[in-house]
């Protein structure tokens, strides 16, 4: 476990000097490799055998190529964004007992605004670009699982609530084309997803507002809550919960997917990662399927059901029936 600090900053390096790209083309030696990203030969070789015992990179013949890992890291565009940004929760659990006592980071919080701030819906495009960027960078790989975890044949409108810059209801909108689409986010963040939506036209309507405050904008049959509800403390997810059943049309759905804890084996990160990420952020935390459960039950749902996954211990998906 200890390892595992040294591991994530073997990646960091990686991906700060962008070396899965510099070797994208082919196999390099070390002496090249040195060269081109201004780190000394012999730096660089002990970087690459570490980051060949991660399966980032793969010796072949005195050269070094691709591995598995670096190439799966390659091929999500997502992924070096969220392993830069993690140098601020770094910062905030270099001394993790004051972390604790504290009760919130003083490095992660800055770059979720919302999180902090008693008006999120005054927050400004400055405020939200870099986050909004970062959760829509991450957001196909999360629609993939979504989508093959759940059907929406049958659906006729979805909402999907805090949907960001739109990139979970563009997998949508490709994947049902039948579908009528809302979006509603912060008003900073509403205007960029307009942006990103406009492909899809007439199919797609905005809302501005906190979803805290402002009521939910009714007649969707479908309701979705897509790593939104573990962002939240106690009241924000009733509150949430309850503005959601409000604005669901007779015999709707709730979908709810997001990281959740009490999972199985080496899928347990929900209490671990995300229970110090959310404390690092300033507020929210991993929930268990049985709480969640019990919150939209009190909201009025009549029950709910756990679909399966393709991975678990990044995102789990919930249904609730009213």
């Amino acid at each position: 476990m200890v390892a595992g600090f040294v591991y994530s900053q073997v990646l960091t390096a990686c991906i700060e000097l962008d070396l899965l790209n510099a070797l994208k083309a082919g196999p390099r030696d070390v002496q090249d490799m040195a060269a081109s990203l201004n780190v000394p030969a012999p730096e660089m070789a002990r970087l690459l055998r570490a980051a060949a015992s991660l399966d980032l990179v793969e010796p072949i013949g005195g050269q070094y190529a691709l591995g598995a890992q670096g190439a799966a890291l390659l091929g999500n565009s997502g992924l070096s964004d969220m392993i830069r940004h993690h140098n601020r929760l770094y910062a905030d659990l270099q001394d993790p007992v004051a972390l604790l006592r504290r009760g919130r980071g003083e490095h992660l919080a800055g770059y979720w605004p919302y999180a902090t701030a008693q008006h999120p819906e005054n927050t400004g495009e400055s405020d939200v670009s870099a986050y909004s960027a970062l959760m829509a960078a991450t957001q196909p790989v999360v629609a993939a699982d979504i989508l093959a975890a759940y059907s929406m044949r049958r659906h006729r409108k979805i909402m999907d609530v805090g949907g960001g810059e739109g990139a979970f209801l563009s997998a949508v909108a490709s994947r049902w084309p039948q579908l009528q689409l809302h979006l509603f986010d912060l008003p900073a963040v509403v205007t960029r997803a307009r942006k990103v939506l406009e492909p899809h036209g007439s199919r797609t309507n905005f809302t501005s507002g906190s979803f805290l405050s402002d009521p939910l904008p009714a007649g969707a049959d479908l309701v979705t809550l897509v790593r939104i509800l573990h962002d939240h403390d106690h009241d924000g997810v009733k509150q949430l919960l309850s503005s959601a059943r409000a604005a669901l049309a007779p015999g709707g759905r709730l979908l709810i997917a997001e990281p959740m804890s009490d999972a199985r084996g080496k899928d347990r990160v929900g209490d671990a990662y995300f229970g110090l990420y959310l404390l690092a952020m300033g507020r929210g935390q991993a929930r268990t399927p049985t709480q969640i459960k019990q919150y939209a039950l009190s909201a009025g749902f009549r029950r709910t059901r756990m679909l399966r996954v393709r991975t678990p211990g990044l995102l789990r998906v919930m249904i609730a029936d009213l």
